[in-house]
C-alpha cells in the first residue's frame, strides 16, 4: 500500500488574479483513518468559481483557506480502507475532500454512488451541488411562469446550462449570455436556448444591453445571477416589473474586490442597481446552496427524471491529473472552459 500522498496547498492568499505562485504541490505521508472515519483515493475534483472566495481572508459563508492548508472541494472518491460500518474498501463515494490524490474523511459527509445508475462524475456536475444550485435558484427565488423570459449569464456553464434548460422545460423563452461563438451556438443548437448573446462580441454594456434587447422583445422577467460586471450592467434597464433576479454567483468581480470596490473605482452602477430594484419592484435574492441541501431528493428526482428521458444535456470539460487544478482553475475563472469543471485525479479501478 502507498505511504506517501500529493496535495495541492494554499502558498499564499492571492493579490486580483490568482497565479502559479498562490500553489503548492506537496507529497506528504499517508493519513490514517480513525474511528467512523474512511481513507480514500480521489477519482474527481470539482473546481467551482466559489473557492476563489475562499483564499482570501475575509468574513464570508464559508471559512477561508488557511495557508498552507489544501485547497477545498467536492470530489468522487473510492474508499480505500473504512473504519465506518456503512462503507466498505471499493464503495464509490461523493462529498467535501480536497485537492489532494487521498482524503480521511468523516463517513457522516459522505454519499455512496452508484455507478451504474449515472457516470459518477455527474454527481459533482449536474446531479451535484451545480445542478442542485440551478434547480433551487430558478425555482426558489426565479419562480418562473410559463411565457416570462429568463436571461442566464455564464450559459454554458455547470449552473447556467441546467437553468436555462430547466426554463427551457418549464415554458420560458430562455436567452443566455455567454462568452465566444462557440459557446453560444451550444446554447441555442444543443441545450435549446431560444437566444444566445456573446458577451465578447459586446464592447461595453451599451452594446450587450443592445443585444440583449432585441434577443428579449418582452423585457425580462427573471435574471439568473452567475456573473455580475457589464452582464449586470446590460440586463438592469431591461427589467420588468415584478422582476425577480436570483444572485448565485458574481465572478466578474471575485478577483477585483467586489461590486463595493467597483463603485469606489468610479462605477455609478449600484446606484442604477437600487433604482432599478425600486422603481420595478424587482426581488433580489442571495442564496447560498449549503441552506437548501435538505432538498436534494426532490431534485434528484425531478433533473435525474429529465436527464434519464434525454430532456436534459450537459457537458464536462476535464483537466487530468493533480498538477493540473491550479492551471485548470485559474482559466476557469476566466471562462476558459466549456461546461462543468472537473479534474480527473485518478481511475476508478
Amino acid at each position: 500500500m502507498q505511504t506517501e500522498m500529493r496535495r495541492i496547498v494554499l502558498a499564499r492568499r492571492p493579490e486580483g488574479a490568482p497565479t502559479a505562485e498562490d500553489f503548492r504541490l506537496e507529497t506528504v505521508a499517508m493519513p490514517v483513518p480513525g474511528p467512523g472515519e474512511v481513507l480514500v483515493r480521489i477519482l474527481y475534483l470539482s473546481l467551482d468559481p466559489y473557492m476563489r472566495g475562499r483564499m482570501n481572508d475575509a468574513k464570508s459563508y464559508a471559512e477561508p483557506v488557511a495557508v498552507g492548508a489544501p485547497m477545498g472541494g467536492g470530489c468522487v472518491a473510492r474508499v480505500e480502507v473504512s473504519n465506518a460500518p456503512d462503507f466498505a474498501p471499493g464503495d464509490i463515494v461523493t462529498g467535501m475532500m480536497g485537492w489532494a490524490s487521498h482524503w480521511v474523511a468523516d463517513a457522516e459527509g459522505l454519499q455512496t454512488l452508484d455507478p451504474d445508475a449515472a457516470p459518477i462524475s455527474t454527481a459533482l456536475g449536474v446531479l451535484g451541488m451545480p445542478g442542485l444550485t440551478a434547480w433551487v435558484g430558478l425555482n426558489e427565488y426565479g419562480r418562473p411562469k410559463e411565457g416570462e423570459t429568463l436571461v442566464v449569464s455564464a450559459a454554458t456553464g455547470a449552473v447556467g446550462s441546467v437553468v436555462g434548460q430547466l426554463g427551457r422545460i418549464y415554458g420560458l423563452r430562455v436567452v443566455g449570455v455567454a462568452g465566444g461563438a462557440e459557446k453560444c451556438a451550444y446554447a441555442v443548437d444543443t441545450l435549446g436556448f431560444d437566444a444566445c448573446v456573446d458577451h465578447r462580441a459586446a464592447a461595453d454594456a451599451r452594446a450587450l444591453r443592445q443585444a440583449l434587447s432585441a434577443a428579449c422583445p418582452a423585457g425580462v422577467d427573471i435574471y439568473y445571477e452567475n456573473v455580475g460586471g457589464k452582464t449586470l450592467e446590460a440586463v438592469l434597464p431591461l427589467m420588468n416589473v415584478g422582476g425577480r433576479v436570483p444572485v448565485c454567483g458574481m465572478i466578474a468581480w471575485y478577483n477585483s474586490g467586489g461590486p463595493i470596490a467597483a463603485v469606489s473605482q468610479g462605477s455609478d452602477l449600484l446606484p442604477k442597481l437600487w433604482r432599478t430594484i425600486l422603481v420595478n419592484r424587482l426581488s433580489v435574492n442571495g442564496f447560498i446552496i449549503f441552506d437548501h441541501f435538505h432538498r436534494y431528493p426532490e431534485f434528484a428526482k425531478e433533473v435525474g427524471g429529465y436527464l434519464r428521458d434525454g430532456k436534459l444535456s450537459y457537458r464536462e470539460d476535464v483537466a487530468e491529473g493533480l498538477e493540473s487544478a491550479p492551471d485548470a482553475f485559474m482559466a476557469m475563472l476566466k471562462g476558459g472552459n466549456f461546461g462543468k469543471q472537473l479534474v480527473k485525479v485518478s481511475e476508478p479501478g
